[in-house]
């Protein structure tokens, strides 16, 4: 018996949301599964919200972005950010469940797949030193590590800096979110000559408004990458 198989039996395979019995490493069982609102079929080409009908012969997008035209050109979403998917970047942000990052990773790579380019670079949105300093991690770097791993495709976790502390944006307006974003990030001076006339992608854990991933694409188009497209795990809708 190999060493896998006994340490499977010691500690079998446990469900990432309820922790019951399943059948293999880094899944969920039936029930969380059906649970946990993946985005599925038609969806806007640019944030990932899902959205109703059949897949028409192009891209089409949802009201939010053909009212606030967006800075990047392409984005999808794992799941919605209610019930299980909820949980599920709850536990991954503030539960210190990083182990979280590489089953998500998997999904993102699925739905990513569209966007996804050759010579593209992936880079995570990041916390201002403060919030790492009290988290020790940066969640959107776990993920942005554990795709470029499984693509192939060049990581580059501090290519933008948050110099400036802002608040949780939970509960303020779309407006308020977006003033306070004006600034708080910008690239990192070490790292703009890596990223001149690149594809850039951001990789999030959620998008509400779309205010950080918006700073995030200007900080990467001014500073001399030729296009932006971000990703993310979950997306909140507007009925969330």
């Amino acid at each position: 018996m190999g060493l896998q198989a006994v340490l499977q039996m010691i500690y079998p395979p446990q469900c990432l949301s309820c922790d019951e019995l399943v059948t293999s490493d880094f899944g969920l069982c039936g029930t969380c599964w059906r649970d946990t609102p993946f985005i599925t079929g038609l969806v806007c080409d640019c944030c990932g919200m899902p959205l109703p009908g059949e897949a028409p012969s192009g891209p089409v997008h949802c009201d939010d972005c053909l009212m606030l035209p967006r800075p990047w050109a392409r984005g999808r979403a794992v799941m919605l950010y209610k019930d299980k998917g909820r949980v599920l970047v709850l536990r991954l942000k503030h539960g210190d469940r990083i182990d979280l990052a590489r089953p998500c990773a998997d999904w993102m790579l699925r739905v990513a797949r569209p966007i996804l380019q050759p010579g593209m670079l992936l880079a995570p949105i990041p916390l201002h030193w403060l919030r790492f300093f009290t988290r020790r991690y940066n969640q959107a770097a776990l993920l942005s590590g554990a795709l470029a791993r499984l693509t192939r495709l060049e990581h580059c976790p501090d290519l933008l800096l948050r110099p400036k502390s802002t608040q949780s944006q939970e509960g303020r307006s779309k407006d308020a979110r977006f003033a306070a974003m004006a600034g708080a990030l910008r690239v990192n001076p070490r790292r703009q000559g890596l990223m001149q006339g690149r594809h850039v992608l951001l990789v999030d854990d959620v998008m509400t408004s779309g205010a950080t991933l918006a700073a995030g694409a200007e900080a990467c188009l001014a500073s001399g990458a030729s296009r932006v497209s971000i990703l993310v795990l979950a997306r909140v809708a507007k009925d969330a």
